[in-house]
């Protein structure tokens, strides 16, 4: 698989793609939790474009594209951490429904937090989905489940360009 760099916005690489082929954009700052997202698409033989953003301010970079870049193929899946480093995932929420270009993302939160104040404010953000980490199965395994059950009964929308 060819793995290449984009700019500030973290790893990026073709691993493998969901039921509608729909793009995956891993929000994550812990490297070893977001290596571990990408194994578990690789071990559960779910293909799919995956790209990773760092924080919440690479990841809205990303999604809008640049001058280098283009934006972030749409529609996507958004698994979004909510403990990051200069935007943490509620601040990305909210800039992101305030965006008339993202507002219709699809985001699932995917976080070691169980706190009640952290889920209540996720889902007055309209996330799909709010998952514990821990509570995803050995090596993310249910998460690859979730995914692509979700991706087989979801319709999406046509892609945006």
């Amino acid at each position: 698989m060819a793995r290449a760099d984009i700019g500030g916005f973290g790893r990026t690489g073709r691993i493998m793609t969901t039921h509608n082929n729909i793009p995956v954009l891993i929000v994550e700052d812990d490297e070893i939790d977001a290596e571990a997202i990408q194994r578990a698409f690789q071990k559960h033989k779910v293909e799919c474009p995956v790209e990773v953003a760092t924080d919440g301010l690479f990841a809205l970079a990303r999604l809008r594209g640049d001058s280098e870049n283009p934006p972030f193929p749409r529609p996507c899946l958004i698994l979004l951490d909510l403990n990051m480093p200069r935007m943490n995932g509620i601040e990305f929420l909210q800039e992101l429904r305030n965006d008339p270009d993202l507002c219709d993302s699809i985001v699932f939160v995917l976080t070691t937090s169980d706190a009640e104040r952290d889920k209540i404010q996720a889902y007055q953000q309209n996330v799909a989905g709010y998952l514990v980490k821990s509570r995803l199965g050995d090596g993310f395994s249910d998460l690859i489940g979730l995914l692509n059950l979700y991706c087989k009964c979801v319709e999406f929308p046509p892609p945006k360009t």
